[in-house]
């Protein structure tokens, strides 16, 4: 079983949002799918290791984005919540063997998983992004890399991006981002390019000395197709329910105040 993205640190949670553009990944057809009568309830199972989307706080309260968007959603549809969590190694076949509705957990969308569930749509997509010191922002340019050193995670699907995409650029790898991205900041490195929802993590520590440059990248068959709400084959009440509930909680704002609150150093 695999996970989009392992656990990130959680130091930004008093820090206000900055103005910044918003996500907007539901299909918008899906405001014409009705919930379906008849669902009195959706028990949400996910897991409490994963911050800053599911977790428990210092008083062993179960918190983070996806335990409010899970509420969010059985407000919209109307139904009863339940949010039960899970050690990651049991939830899929804690889903599978009907123990509860959906899987809100970060579970990666794969040929395995797609044979075992179907999928909401995308609620949040993980793109690849590059972070440069704070003077270089306004002058950089991802096509003039030539004779530019990036700093890259060694074989990670962003060094695969770098090659296929900017093959101009001089490839620095490192053992793991946070390195590539210290050797950006000690200007042992022109610029970064990595992950954008952890390097946003950092750059919450950071913001003095560096920030995002150009524009986010979206590439599913390398980075993923992002945040979805797993379900049992088959069940698409729920499936249907939750992509109508994501539209409108897009379209009447909820979705974006729960972005800004947990990743005010937005990374789209």
């Amino acid at each position: 079983m695999s996970r989009i993205l392992g656990a990130v640190a959680l130091a930004l949670l008093a820090t206000p949002a900055q103005a910044q553009t918003l996500p907007f990944h539901a299909d918008p057809s899906a405001r014409e799918l009705l919930p379906a009568t008849g669902l009195p309830a959706i028990r949400f199972l996910t897991t409490a290791d994963f911050p800053p989307f599911n977790f428990r706080d210092s008083n062993g309260e179960l918190i983070g984005f996806n335990i409010d968007l899970a509420k969010r959603i059985c407000t919209e549809v109307n139904v009863a919540c339940t949010i039960q969590a899970w050690p990651w190694d049991q939830a899929t076949d804690a889903l599978e063997d009907n123990q509860g509705d959906a899987l809100i957990a970060g579970l990666a969308l794969s040929e395995e998983t797609g044979a075992r569930f179907d999928f909401s749509s995308t609620y949040l997509a993980l793109p690849g992004r590059f972070v440069t010191r704070a003077a270089d922002i306004g002058v950089f340019d991802p096509q003039a890399l030539g004779g530019k050193s990036v700093a890259v995670r060694a074989g990670s699907a962003h060094e695969a991006f770098l090659k296929r995409y900017l093959p101009d650029a001089s490839i620095l790898p490192f053992e793991s981002e946070l390195d590539a991205l210290a050797a950006m900041k000690d200007a042992r490195a022109d610029s970064f390019f990595g992950d954008a929802m952890r390097a946003s993590f950092w750059l919450n520590d950071n913001l003095d000395c560096c920030g995002f440059a150009g524009q986010p990248y979206f590439r599913p068959h390398l980075f993923g197709d992002g945040m979805a709400v797993a379900v049992p084959a088959g069940k698409d009440n729920v499936r249907h329910a939750i992509d109508w509930a994501l539209v409108r909680l897009k379209e009447n704002g909820a979705l974006d105040e729960l972005y800004l609150r947990w990743f005010p150093v937005g990374f789209y």
